[in-house]
């Protein structure tokens, strides 16, 4: 494998993709009853913005920087910052945490943090970065096995993340079926799949029509676009497909993504949201 995300971390694609995950993990604690947060391909866990994989490529000073520095940033995006500011405690931009330790520090001491990570040297530093949290479980293996030894959890409730490195051409395809395991193995499971956006191509519309057939309940689409579809080369954009989206996500990025799409555009900011699968 040659993807590293910390050559990524913090970019737009990190901010969107992870301000949904803060929501997501309060909403679905507003009622007691313990749940399960999954990451399938989960990275190390926390990234140093001043290292040299981030510095080489700067792009997360189009991401949480420009985040960092807003100061109208909507309440809905507290807990997301406020797990960066514990991170940053001198009031310098430096660290900023992969989904893992979003999850870690967001979750309940009632609920459980499973994650997995098949890179073997990311997989060890994610097992030293969760070590002292009994709540975490690290495990080291294929991504896409995650949702047939996994699921069902104990706790009935579950929030799972796919997000895979994107660097072989049919994980697309590999997303949808991950997706229809996990709603065959555990059908309530609130399931969160992102994918990068380059242009309007054939193969993700294929993927969207592989995610209407993937027997879930419900399944929402949301993206975010920074460049317009038809820039050259460039990550233009980004989405989530959600499945058993909670109660109040709709409404609250009907607030978000108009902000997010004027914070982060660079040539073209926009968004979209829509029911693949309507209830």
């Amino acid at each position: 494998m040659n993807y590293r995300h910390a050559f990524h971390a913090g970019n737009h694609a990190d901010v969107f993709k992870h301000i949904v995950l803060t929501r997501l993990i309060a909403l679905m604690s507003r009622k007691e009853q313990p749940f399960a947060y999954i990451d399938t391909h989960a990275g190390l866990g926390l990234y140093d913005l001043n290292g040299d994989q981030a510095t080489r490529t700067g792009e997360w000073l189009e991401g949480i920087a420009r985040l960092w520095q807003a100061t109208d940033r909507p309440a809905l995006t507290d807990d997301y910052v406020k797990v960066i500011n514990r991170l940053n405690t001198e009031g310098e931009l430096r660290y900023y945490p992969g989904s893992p330790e979003l999850a870690r520090r967001l979750m309940r001491q009632q609920d459980r943090v499973l994650l997995n990570e098949k890179h073997p040297q990311d997989g060890q530093l994610l097992k030293d970065n969760m070590k002292k949290d009994p709540r975490v479980a690290v495990h080291l293996g294929e991504g896409w096995h995650v949702p047939r030894a996994l699921l069902p959890v104990a706790e009935k409730r579950a929030v799972m993340l796919i997000d895979p490195p994107f660097e072989q051409l049919d994980e697309l395809q590999r997303c949808a079926k991950a997706m229809k395991e996990t709603i065959g193995r555990m059908r309530q499971t609130v399931a969160a799949i992102w994918y990068p956006i380059k242009d309007d191509s054939r193969a993700l519309k294929r993927f969207y029509q592989e995610l209407t057939s993937s027997g879930a309940p419900k399944l929402l689409r949301v993206e975010l676009l920074v460049h317009s579809l038809d820039t050259p080369q460039s990550l233009n954009g980004s989405g989530l497909v959600i499945s058993n989206p909670p109660w109040g996500l709709e409404e609250e990025l009907n607030t978000l993504m108009p902000w997010l799409a004027n914070l982060l555009g660079q040539s073209q900011g926009g968004w979209k949201m829509d029911w693949l699968i309507a209830e």
